[in-house]
């Protein structure tokens, strides 16, 4: 629980206060007091009776009622001091710099439990243990440096890392990024990420609060809460970046289904994410970055100008930007950008990138960014790279982008990136309020980012075509555990509305030959028994005749492990691949992508957490490399985006009712010309 005596107490006592600045006890009062602490402010020390100009007690039992006590004391002490604390003295919340509890051994675990328990039946808060404190308008309760500027509408941080925690301030602080609060988890012992995103929902005020949020996330302790609290802010006009880091074991784990082995935690966090509209990093820089972009006025576009007095770093910016899908749109043939070029210096281009040359002056600088914003109208965003030559200083023109960075109702994104010999110019732009990106590529990887980033949609099932009612009876028919037979495979794609190509299973050759004569040839045959088919020789495509099935099904039949064969037409098409896997905490991540042996040699996939909009999974299908086979590439047919789609959607909603499905693969589905087919699927249950 979060409470007001948590972050906004009228007075703080800090155990283990210290006039050892090179401790975090001492540390922390000095970053208190300089950071104007409004209320009362003390310390417990049984060595001291002063601290940095505070009152000191020797023992805890001996202070005044106080709403939140800072613990910066050895492991051993903490669950007895923090007792009397909570029990006797009233203390309301709690920040606990100390470590060496869950985090390190089995018994600090327990004993962090007792600390929780204790914590919670006096209706308490807590931050902790093993973290660097928090920091806001009120209270600058950390231990470290940097202290960052503060502002209302700054940043706010949330971080299961101390260290990161630091490391992120400083990369932001540079970028000149400001902060409204700062929350440094540790293990999350009663206060998690969640909780945090749940208090900043909740208690959400449009006119007064941040609406950036940063994240730093470990483990991930309550996805549908996050998912919940994420997309509820965004919704409201927050803007979201996250890292989520610790997955890279997730790729070891065994699994028997292409899809098990694809879908892994990492892709679950992905799917989360898209699904609440949260960008996801992979750096502390990029996450910095992504700050620093949401600062700025939104980019309700992908045509970008390019204005600069240096030709390679807009090639770099122009080149990162279309690989990434924005646009640079040509300006030169427009009428006002021959009037532009009349009026900058001879030899500069107007193109796009616009160049003023690195003889350009602040005035030109000045028009150019005024016809991006008043003339060209196809143009959304503009980026200005503007350093130094060590020629010349660049304070006018840094308080010329200073002004159209003010009035401008375009955004302009600010590339300065002489940091070294003009520091003392780029200081001046970031003290007036401003961010400044000085590597243009980490710019374009943010804004593609964002652009690539589904908006949250309401969470609605659509069940038009669904019988829940009988797939509940067909799972419920199923014996046993494992892989299913066929025909259940075939009931439950029926009831879910996935149409699925005629086959028949069978062990009888007078059966399978009937059947084949009755669909007509080409078919296709394949071995019912063992998982992976085709590592055991078990397809047998394109049979034209009676005679070629006949020795095909005795084949078949002969594999270790078969037990029928699957008889099917043989149909022509672009192989797409659907599937679902279960996750722990997450519930049911669906993938699609090319389908046939693509699935396994690209990996092209993408992630979505059932159940899912139909404008999700649209998402999911644009967001894949391949896509443009998908539309229709060196005349080949596209497919119809929209049924692959509506499968995928009706796919998630049989998993949603049917939770006992682990893993499910339909590879291929094939894209017909009378429409998308599963071909060959398989489902895996847990009774």
């Amino acid at each position: 629980m979060i409470n007001k005596e948590l972050i906004n107490p009228q007075n703080i006592v800090v155990i283990g206060g210290s006039n050892n600045t090179s401790k975090p006890g001492g540390n922390c009062v000095r970053n208190l007091v300089k950071g104007k602490f409004k209320g009362v402010l003390y310390c417990v020390n049984p060595k001291e009776t002063e601290v940095q100009g505070l009152k000191c007690y020797k023992d805890v039992r001996d202070i005044p009622q106080t709403d939140l006590a800072i613990i910066s004391i050895p492991a051993s002490l903490c669950y007895d001091t923090i007792k009397i604390l909570a029990e006797e003295k009233g203390v309301k919340a709690f920040i606990m710099y100390t470590a060496g509890f869950g985090e390190e051994t089995k018994e600090g675990g327990m004993i962090e439990k007792k600390i929780v328990e204790t914590v919670n039946a006096a209706g308490a808060s807590l931050i902790g243990p093993n973290c660097i404190g928090m920091l806001n308008r009120y209270h600058h309760s950390l231990f470290t440096l940097p202290i960052p500027e503060m502002d209302n509408f700054g940043v706010d941080m949330i971080s299961q890392s101390g260290g990161t925690c630091i490391f992120l301030m400083e990369s932001a602080i540079r970028m000149g990024l400001r902060f409204n609060s700062v929350w440094s988890i540790g293990n999350g012992a009663q206060i998690t990420v969640e909780d945090v995103l749940e208090y900043m929902d909740n208690n959400f005020n449009p006119e007064t609060d941040s609406k950036i949020k940063i994240l730093y996330i470990e483990s991930i302790k309550d996805p549908d809460k996050l998912l919940e609290y994420t997309s509820s802010l965004i919704r409201k006009g927050c803007k979201i970046a996250a890292i989520k880091s610790g997955s890279s074991e997730s790729g070891s784990r065994a699994a028997s289904s292409h899809t098990g082995a694809m879908a892994n935690p990492d892709l679950a966090v992905e799917a989360l994410f898209r699904k609440a509209g949260v960008v996801r990093c992979y750096s502390r820089e990029e996450l910095a970055t992504l700050g620093a972009v949401f600062t700025l006025k939104e980019l309700k576009g992908k045509n970008i100008a390019i204005v600069t007095h240096a030709g390679g770093p807009a090639v770099i910016l122009t080149d990162a930007l279309s690989k990434g899908g924005m646009e640079i749109p040509k300006l030169s043939d427009l009428p006002a950008a021959k009037d532009l070029k009349e009026n900058l210096l001879p030899g500069s281009a107007v193109s796009n990138p616009i160049d003023i040359l690195g003889t350009g002056e602040p005035k030109h600088l000045a028009l150019a960014i005024d016809y991006c914003e008043k003339k060209f109208k196809e143009i959304d965003g503009i980026a200005v790279i503007f350093g130094s030559p060590g020629l010349t200083r660049v304070y006018e023109a840094y308080d010329v982008l200073d002004k159209k960075m003010k009035t401008c109702t375009k955004p302009i994104f600010p590339v300065l990136p002489s940091v070294s010999t003009a520091w003392d110019e780029t200081d001046f732009f970031v003290k007036k309020g401003h961010v400044n990106f000085s590597d243009e590529a980490g710019l374009a990887n943010a804004l593609i980012k964002i652009l690539k980033t589904p908006h949250p949609l309401a969470n609605n099932l659509e069940l038009k075509g669904v019988d829940i009612p009988l797939i509940r009876r067909i799972i419920d028919n199923i014996p046993e555990s494992g892989y299913i037979e066929p025909k259940y495979v075939q009931m439950l794609f029926k009831a879910a509305g996935i149409h699925m190509v005629e086959e028949l299973v069978s062990d009888h050759w007078e059966e399978s030959r009937e059947f084949a004569a009755k669909t007509g040839y080409p078919v296709v045959a394949k071995v019912v028994g063992p998982v992976h088919k085709s590592d055991v020789g078990g397809v047998a495509l394109n049979i034209r005749s009676e005679k070629h099935l006949e020795i095909e099904f005795n084949r078949l039949m002969e594999i270790a492990g078969a037990r029928s064969v699957l008889i099917q037409p043989m149909l022509k098409g672009m192989e797409l691949f659907a599937g679902a896997k279960y996750e722990d905490r997450f519930g049911h991540v669906v993938l699609c992508g090319l389908g046939g042996i693509f699935v396994e040699i690209f990996k092209d996939v993408a992630s979505g957490l059932a159940p899912l909009a139909t404008e999700e999974a649209l998402s999911m299908i644009r967001s894949l490399r391949g896509y443009k086979v998908f539309k229709g590439a060196r005349g080949q047919e596209g497919i119809d985006e929209n049924q692959f789609a509506k499968i995928i959607v009706h796919l998630s909603a049989l998993l949603r009712f049917a939770t006992e499905i682990k893993e499910l693969d339909i590879n291929p589905l094939l894209a017909t010309s009378k429409g998308i087919i599963a071909v060959d699927a398989r489902i895996k249950i847990e009774k």
